[in-house]
Order: C-alpha cells, then sequence, then structure tokens
C-alpha cells in the first residue's frame, strides 16, 4: 500500500502530460490545416499554459528575422544601460548625413529631415515601436556592431541566432538578409527568458521601458493582432523583407510576441513566413489565422 501511494503523485504526473499533450495536438493540427495549401514555408514556436505547452513547426529551421531583430537591438542596448554605460535620456546627435535615404523605412528622418538630437529613450521607441531603421542602426553603433548583439544572446544561452549586419547593410543586397537569422523555438525562449527575466538580465525600469515599447508596436496589426478581440494586449515585433522583383518570392514576413488573455494569463507565439509566393495579404493572415486558433484553444477550453 505504501508503495502504491509513493506512486500515485507520479501516476497523476503522468496523466496529467498526456492530457496536456492530447490537447496540444488539437491546435497542432489546426495550425497543420492552417498552412496546409500555403505556398510558403511556414516555422511556429508557441509556449502556453504557464509554460507548460511547447508547440512547434519547423521550430528548429532558420529564418531570416528582418525587424525582428530590432527586438534584439532594444534588448542588448538596455543591457548597457543597466550596466550604467549608458542611460535612457542620454542624447545622440545624428546628422543629416546619417539619415537613411527615403527608400528605408525611416519615421524619424521623415519627421526630422535635417537630422537631430534624440534621447536613448526615444530611439529605442523608434526602432521598436515604429521598427524604425536608422534608429535601430544608430543603436547598433552606440554599443558596437551587430556580432555585439548576436554575442549578448549566445552568452545568454540563446545559440540559434546569428546577426551579421545593420539594416542599411541587410538591405543593400538581398542575400545578406539570410546572415540575421533565428529559429521559431529560439525567437520564443528569448522572449521568456526576458519577460519572466528570472535572472534579472533587466532591471525593474529597464523591464517595464522595453514591454511598454513592445505593447506600442504599431506595425503588422493585420499579424497577430489581426483577428483577436479588439482591446487584446499584444507586446510583439515585426519584420518583412519586401518581395523579390525577378522571382516573386516573398522571403519575411514575421511576428513575435506575447498575446495577454482576459483570465490574466498569456502565451507567446512566434511565426516566420518565408519562401512564400503568396501575396502580402495572405502572408499576414497566415500568422493572424494561427494567432486566433491559439487565442481560441487558451480561452475555450
Amino acid at each position: 500500500m505504501r508503495r502504491l501511494l509513493q506512486l500515485a503523485p507520479l501516476f497523476l504526473l503522468l496523466v496529467s502530460c498526456y492530457t496536456s499533450n492530447k490537447k496540444t495536438d488539437l491546435l497542432r493540427n489546426k495550425i497543420a490545416q492552417i498552412v496546409s495549401d500555403k505556398d510558403a514555408i511556414v516555422g511556429v514556436s508557441i509556449i502556453g499554459n504557464n509554460g507548460q505547452d511547447t508547440i512547434s513547426l519547423n521550430g528548429d529551421r532558420r529564418f531570416p528575422m528582418q525587424s525582428v531583430f530590432k527586438f534584439h537591438i532594444a534588448l542588448a542596448v538596455l543591457s548597457e544601460i543597466d550596466k550604467g554605460n549608458l542611460s535612457l535620456d542620454k542624447k545622440i546627435e545624428i546628422g543629416k548625413d546619417e539619415l537613411l535615404p527615403a527608400d528605408f523605412w525611416s519615421p524619424l528622418r521623415d519627421e526630422n529631415p535635417n537630422g537631430g538630437s534624440f534621447t536613448i529613450e526615444k530611439l529605442i521607441q523608434y526602432t521598436v515601436s515604429h521598427s524604425d531603421n536608422t534608429a535601430c542602426d544608430v543603436l547598433i553603433r552606440l554599443i558596437g556592431t551587430p556580432k555585439t548583439v548576436e554575442d549578448y544572446f549566445k552568452k545568454n544561452n540563446i545559440k540559434e541566432i546569428q546577426i551579421t549586419y545593420n539594416e542599411e547593410e541587410m538591405q543593400a543586397k538581398w542575400e545578406n538578409m539570410f546572415q540575421n537569422w533565428t529559429t521559431p523555438k529560439a525567437a520564443s525562449e528569448t522572449i521568456k527568458m526576458f519577460y519572466e527575466n528570472k535572472n534579472n538580465l533587466l532591471s525593474k525600469s529597464s523591464y517595464d521601458f522595453f514591454w511598454k515599447t513592445n505593447i506600442e508596436t504599431t506595425t503588422g496589426v493585420n499579424r497577430i493582432k489581426g483577428q483577436l478581440p479588439k482591446g487584446t494586449i499584444v507586446a510583439h515585433k515585426t519584420g518583412w523583407s519586401g518581395t523579390n522583383k525577378t522571382t516573386g518570392i516573398t522571403a519575411a514576413v514575421n511576428n513575435i510576441g506575447i498575446v495577454f488573455l482576459p483570465n490574466g494569463e498569456h502565451f507567446i507565439i512566434s511565426v516566420f513566413v518565408s519562401e512564400s509566393k503568396e501575396n502580402f495579404d495572405a502572408n499576414e493572415k497566415i500568422i493572424a489565422d494561427i494567432a486566433k486558433a491559439t487565442y481560441d484553444f487558451y480561452t475555450q477550453q
């Protein structure tokens, strides 16, 4: 009898895991159904149910990040701020000659055609919330090189990541974007690590500022947020490659982030759409459909 009592907790744990796996199979199958007729390679990683559920599709495949890497750049800069090497209120002069050309997305340039003086706080907001390319490259130069950002994450055990180029260099040649990559699983693990912040990688002030800035993201309204109930809070970062004029292939339509649920819980989701022959709206809808299926899974169980 004593032996049976000792085994009871293990039995309950196994039953719980089995039940959880059977439930997540429903979501996994739904995601497979969403992508089944798409002419694209889709990578997905979802972490939900307080970290107990991990679901992936092509989770270990390398996908070009495009502007998703601005999420990582902001974290690397905040690390330097927490070390005392920089401060959010430090002003950085950006000359007119440092503004990226008109074919680069840059609200900062459009609003300040002659350059100006900007706090690091403002540059991070431009970079993350508005996906600004000029601000992004200025931040990289502040802390070193793209490799500096990569090294920061590898030092913190995010191994499946490579950051070779800044925005200006990445967009100089189509092939360059593939040297800035991560996997869906690594993207979700990065989000989890910095949201839970168990190792105090961010100070309280940097943590609050960073996640507030991601919640204020203005890009990608038709991706993760596209089909979620109005008012759903999502902290996220987007990326997009454009479409190759010769091949008609879109290399990257991406969105990673955290979706906060009505019951106070959340799930982490990373979706990368690559090598796609679908149009832009269809690529965004893939992400929106997967996010909505995940939201429904965790709110309607």
